[in-house]
């Protein structure tokens, strides 16, 4: 019986320790300890230092992303981010090709305040919606609140919201994050499906 009542207990406790949505649906892609929800491409030397993600180089002159594992269509999406006042960085969604990833084949929350155009700097939803004043990122601890939901598309930058608009471009696909400059940093990626 005594056997019984350890077995019984400990697949509760496995039970418990298993990954998946918290009790508010939430699925954390990034925790501060490691990147299986993600695989690279582009070169970026991503790594974890502290609990936190940087990258702050890459091989080559394009962009890197660290990409999903999986697709995501509707969602709200959560991340804590720190970029230097140089970095150029951004969170692509519906990303349709994870091979090609860009802001004229998914959708681009930018992080990038020395933008020439700063009409899609920081806050903006690059092409689709600008943002006016553009605020600053650089040198501090932002949030990032990313809600799509059909065409319906709201971007919430440390509270403030900066993009609120309707856009049928693209339907599903993956979240990359990019780092093209500067030192980009996250502490905290989630995300929940609608």
């Amino acid at each position: 019986m005594k056997l019984w009542t350890a077995i019984a207990a400990a697949l509760a406790m496995l039970t418990g320790c298993a990954t998946g949505p918290s009790a508010g649906g939430w699925i954390a892609l990034f925790d501060g300890s490691n990147t299986k929800q993600w695989y690279d491409i582009g070169g970026g030397n991503w790594r974890i230092e502290g609990g936190v993600l940087v990258a702050d180089g890459k091989k080559g002159k394009d962009n890197a992303f660290l990409v999903t594992n999986d697709f995501y269509k509707d969602f709200q999406l959560k991340a804590e981010f720190w970029v230097s006042d140089d970095a150029n960085s951004g969170v692509y969604m519906r990303c349709g090709n994870p091979e090609v990833i860009n802001d004229k084949v998914c959708y681009e929350a930018n992080i990038f305040d020395q933008r020439k155009d700063p009409t899609y700097g920081t806050g903006a939803l690059v092409h689709i919606a600008k943002v006016e004043p553009m605020p600053k990122a650089g040198g501090k601890w932002n949030t990032y609140d990313i809600t799509l939901k059909g065409d319906h598309i709201v971007l919430v930058l440390n509270g403030q919201k900066t993009v609120d608009v309707r856009n049928r471009a693209f339907s599903d696909g993956r979240i990359a994050l990019q780092y093209a400059a500067g030192v980009v940093k996250f502490r905290k990626v989630e995300i929940k499906r609608l």
